[in-house]
């Protein structure tokens, strides 16, 4: 028997196609999302940008023009703080099915006061996980109409420091910016394994995949009119620290081949490969903490109910 020929090495430059399939980017104008977005509509694939701005998504999209001017791209109007609103989003994609949401969007807050959203949860926890988890929801019939779609989750290595606190899950008792943004990414991590675990018990084709973009700074990113820019002077004093970070170019890579690699599998944690800093992408072990059932099953049974969706998410 001759054996099967070997899978080339993933090629970060020379994507597969992705004709006839599409995708969501949350957050897709801006940072890490919007390398996704550029670099997945390289491939052929319909890409929609998913925020709440209609000026940034056009500037968005005329600069991913200017570079694949072949790239087919919408706009989904999506605020992830308004969980009513994220509830109806699945009819304005205009869309029959889709092959992959990427779960992007978030905010960071560098200093108090706490903050909420309209429906009066922590800011970072409400947009950065629980407007996801509503989101999952309101795709649910388009991602089940899809042959395997894949949901992927965007950490942080902020994650890999923190641990949830199943009592105070929107810090109110404890508020410090850069540990509640921390939290929230383990919060998106650690549901999107349990997920998978969901799916894969009841068989779905569906996959839960996380994927992080590593140590991605603005200045050693290049630039895109519209969107990002950075002086000469900026890019010059980062050089040093291209030694062990990336641009947000380079970070996307890992999420753009949890999306398109027909290697990855659910419940699979991808990220740059030296030191999950930089480089190329690839599979790295979850932590402990980002898998513990019991935990999981914790902030499973209190996101649905925090996002107003019932456990099931329409995919189990």
């Amino acid at each position: 028997m001759t054996p099967a020929p070997l899978s080339p090495p993933w090629d970060v430059h020379r994507l597969p196609s992705a004709a006839g399939k599409s995708f969501l980017v949350t957050g897709g104008n801006a940072g890490i999302g919007y390398f996704v977005a550029e670099q997945l509509a390289a491939t052929g694939a319909v890409v929609v940008l998913g925020c709440r701005d209609r000026g940034r998504a056009g500037a968005a999209m005329a600069a991913i023009r200017s570079r694949v001017p072949a790239a087919r791209l919408r706009h989904l109007p999506l605020d992830l703080a308004d969980l009513a609103s994220v509830r109806g989003v699945a009819d304005g994609l205009g869309l029959d099915r889709l092959d992959a949401v990427v779960h992007n969007a978030g905010v960071a807050l560098d200093d108090p006061p706490r903050r909420t959203t309209e429906d009066g949860h922590e800011l970072m926890f409400g947009v950065n996980h629980l407007g996801h988890v509503a989101l999952t929801r309101a795709l649910a019939p388009l991602l089940s109409a899809a042959p395997a779609a894949r949901i992927v989750t965007v950490g942080s290595f902020a994650a890999r420091s923190e641990r949830l606190d199943p009592d105070d899950l929107q810090s109110l008792r404890d508020y410090r910016p850069s540990r509640t943004y921390g939290r929230s990414k383990l919060a998106q991590m650690s549901f999107a394994f349990e997920l998978d675990r969901r799916l894969r018990a009841r068989g779905s084709t569906l996959l839960s995949v996380v994927a992080h973009p590593g140590g991605a700074l603005d200045s050693l990113t290049p630039p895109r009119p519209g969107v990002h820019a950075a002086s000469r002077g900026t890019r010059l004093r980062a050089l040093p620290a291209g030694l062990l970070l990336q641009g947000k170019d380079a970070g996307a890579w890992p999420i753009v081949r949890a999306v398109l690699d027909p290697r990855v599998r659910g419940g699979q944690l991808w990220g740059p490969r030296a030191f999950g800093l930089r480089g190329a992408p690839r599979l790295e072990p979850a932590r402990a903490h980002m898998t513990d059932p019991a935990v999981a099953g914790h902030l499973w049974d209190a996101s649905c109910d925090g996002a107003g969706v019932e456990a099931h998410l329409g995919l189990l």
